[in-house]
Parts: structure tokens; C-alpha cells; sequence
């Protein structure tokens, strides 16, 4: 029988399919269908069945397994859906609805694992590190949100909250998060979060390719704002390497295509560091959005 890999991003407006062939790694089927998440639970449901039944169609067969990338955690105490922008989600027992309704094993993860997944077997890991044994993959963009990797599979925890960087303090009593503590990695290296403390030096409003432009052409509020980031992303991500040791790092996001955060950061993440020199690799990712859908299929790969 032909192997192939099946992979679902669920998104809030939009739901995609990818099968890929295991044997050259390569998508053989994309499709996409709209969420329509204001229909409701069932309805999402419905959608997701009448995309994984359209591609079945083209391939001529049926999956037996599919990896689902989800905007939210699947608690594994509880056996429901958390912290799911796509609210209808919350509180609902998705990986058993979708094996009841698909007659399929549904393997879930949220969207920065699957990221982290993607970028390990398909993308800048493959290419510059494919030995690496641990792998932590970042989202730094309008929030921060990370995923670890540990020999090609992704690491959940006893609460499913493994690779929450985002919600550590680094700042003291720095700004309010919404998870209820102040100062979080969130609140600090975010697009938001290095918006929001332009405004506060400078009395101004930019976005973050406005600030980082500004901070080339010499504004002393920006460049202010680059070296925060600089700074406080050195400090937190050197706990990481301490605690996990990674062979690569992998920043995506829109902060993450700031290029300050990869000029000679070494020499500002070593005085954190439990170690005289730093052999993680700190790259940018290769997928770019398709990170979500690529995760999601690698979900199964060592079912």
C-alpha cells in the first residue's frame, strides 16, 4: 500500500489538507475549505470530514491517521480543548469527535508545536542540522508562542503546556499579560509588546517594520526598541538552552524576521549561559505559513 502522511491546519478562517508521500517527502494533494467557525462545533466538524473526503477522492484512498494543528491545546488531564482563539473548540473532546465522526486516529497539537515540527522534518532543520536531537521552534509575532521537538516527536507534558516560553516573567512588575502575571516574555518581545514600548519612550505609533526601519536610520527610540528585544530575548532564550540544551532554534514570526536578533546575539545570550561557549544554531525558518499543515502531517510520521 502506498504511504502517505495526512496533515490539517485548523484555522479560524480557513481549514487545510496536505498529503504528503513518505517515501520523497513531497505534497502530493492541498486543499483548503473555510472554516465557518461561526456556524459552530458540528458544523466545523462537517467541514473538516467534507475536506479530508475530497482529498481521499483524488488520492483513492482513505486515511488511517491524520495530525491536526489546533489553535489551542488538547488537555490531556481533562481530554478537552483550552485556550483556543476558535472558541467554539474550548471545552469540547476534538481528537475523540474527529476519530467518532472520521473512523480515523486524529493525533492533535497547537500550532506552535506543529511549527516546530515542520521546520525539523521538512525544512531549516533538515537542511542545516537533520541529526539534531532537540529542536525548539518560536512564534514571535502579534503574541509569542513555542514548541519543542525531542528525536523528531514533540513534547506535551503532564498539563500539555510544554514549550510555553511566552508565558515566563522576565521583567518585573513589567506590563499586565493576559494570562494574569506581569512582565512575561509576551508582554515584552512581542510585536505588540516592542510597539507598545515605542509608544511609551516615544509618543508615537509605529509598527514593527516602521521601528525597525526608523532604528537603521538612526532614531534613538527605535534603536532603543531593537536593543530591548536584543536584550531580553538573549536573557530568556539562554534559560531555554540551560533547561533544554537545543541544537537548533528556529524563530518564525514577524519579530522574527528582525535581523538584530541574529547579529552576534551569541555574545549577548553567553553571560546567561552554564557554559564558556554556544554551539545552538539560531536560524530563520524555511516554510513560512505552510509551517502549520507541514507540522501537522509530521504528527503521524512515528505513529
Amino acid at each position: 500500500m502506498d504511504c502517505y502522511y495526512w496533515g490539517i491546519d485548523l484555522g479560524g478562517t480557513k481549514i487545510e489538507c496536505i498529503v504528503i508521500d513518505c517515501e520523497t517527502d513531497q505534497s502530493v494533494i492541498r486543499e483548503r475549505i473555510a472554516t465557518e467557525s461561526s456556524k459552530g462545533y458540528a458544523h466545523i466538524l462537517d467541514q473538516i470530514k467534507t475536506l479530508i473526503d475530497r482529498c481521499a477522492d483524488k488520492l483513492g484512498q482513505y486515511p488511517q491517521a491524520v495530525g491536526f494543528g489546533t489553535p489551542g491545546t488538547l488537555d490531556p488531564i481533562h481530554g478537552v480543548m483550552k485556550n483556543c482563539n476558535t472558541t467554539a473548540l474550548n471545552g469540547k473532546a476534538l481528537d475523540k469527535d474527529l476519530n467518532q465522526q472520521l473512523n480515523i486516529k486524529a493525533v492533535l497539537a497547537n500550532d506552535a508545536n506543529c511549527f516546530a515540527l515542520a521546520e525539523t522534518h521538512y525544512g531549516v532543520v533538515k537542511r542545516i542540522k537533520p541529526d539534531a536531537q532537540i529542536v525548539f521552534g518560536i512564534i514571535m509575532g502579534t503574541g509569542v508562542g513555542s514548541g519543542i521537538v525531542i528525536d523528531g516527536k514533540c513534547l506535551y507534558g503532564c498539563h500539555g503546556i510544554a514549550g510555553e516560553w511566552g508565558h515566563n516573567v522576565i521583567e518585573l512588575q513589567g506590563a499586565d499579560c493576559y494570562c494574569g502575571k506581569q512582565g512575561c516574555v509576551e508582554t515584552v518581545i512581542s510585536g505588540k509588546g516592542l510597539e507598545r514600548y515605542y509608544r511609551e519612550i516615544s509618543d508615537q505609533d509605529l509598527s514593527l517594520p516602521e521601528i525597525v526601519a526608523a532604528a537603521k536610520s538612526g532614531n534613538e527610540h527605535a534603536q532603543k526598541t531593537i536593543e530591548r528585544l536584543r536584550h531580553y530575548f538573549s536573557l530568556a532564550v539562554a534559560k531555554i538552552i540551560n533547561v533544554i540544551d537545543p541544537e537548533v532554534i528556529v524563530i518564525g514570526g514577524g519579530v522574527g524576521n528582525v535581523d538584530a536578533l541574529y547579529d552576534n546575539i551569541d555574545q549577548l545570550i553567553l553571560p546567561h549561559l552554564f557554559n564558556p561557549e554556544l554551539n545552538t544554531l539560531i536560524v530563520k525558518p524555511e516554510l513560512g505559513d505552510s509551517a502549520g499543515v507541514f507540522g501537522a502531517a509530521a504528527l503521524v510520521k512515528h505513529l
